[in-house]
């Protein structure tokens, strides 16, 4: 029972779910029905992105599985996301419109090189980072929100664990990533207006 939950909690933990669907969120329960049809196409194109450099990565023998799980496998995505993340920020924030969502994608970025910069010395948790993240960005809809999702990133600590996927210093440095890009948006978007 352990190794399927925590498969399950991985699964829909991971940042490509909670991200996403903590922005579309909170733009929807602000009444933003088309900002949030229009980040809905954007991260489904992102995902795309992503899984298509992956599959291309094992179709061409690089790569063991699309999840990159080896070091060198990480390293290659992570700089992959870190380029992405940066041109789709630069890209929203030229056609404006969604400060927000430029805010969200370089904070993103931020973490990715996070990861990057330490990855010496430990394999920060990009899910937990991601999970923390998302559960800060829900304070904006009230503490019960922020709360839930917090609970929902402590279970997903818990699958990284269960699943022998990280060390306890791993999660701690992800939660640490998530928690600073959390804490920082909103100030951030107070000044930019947002």
């Amino acid at each position: 029972m352990t190794q399927p939950l925590a498969r399950a909690l991985s699964i829909f933990g991971h940042p490509m779910l909670v991200l996403p669907l903590a922005a579309l969120t909170v733009a929807l329960t602000q009444g933003e029905r088309r900002t949030a049809l229009a980040m809905a196409a954007g991260f489904a194109g992102f995902a795309m992105l992503v899984m298509a450099f992956s599959w291309w990565q094992v179709r061409r023998g690089r790569w063991s599985h699309v999840d990159a799980s080896a070091k060198h496998e990480r390293g290659t995505l992570n700089r992959f996301l870190l380029a992405a993340l940066v041109a789709a920020a630069l890209l929203v924030a030229w056609r404006g419109g969604q400060p927000l969502l430029a805010l969200g994608l370089a904070l993103s970025a931020t973490m990715i090189l996070a990861a990057m910069l330490t990855a010496r010395w430990c394999k920060l948790s990009l899910h937990l980072a991601f999970a923390v993240f998302a559960a800060l960005l829900l304070r904006e809809l009230g503490t019960a929100w922020m709360l839930a999702a917090l609970a929902f990133a402590a279970a997903v600590a818990w699958s990284r664990l269960a699943l022998q996927r990280h060390a306890p210093r791993d999660l701690l440095a992800g939660a640490v990533a998530g928690g600073l890009a959390g804490f920082a948006f909103w100030p951030l978007a107070a000044r930019m207006g947002g």
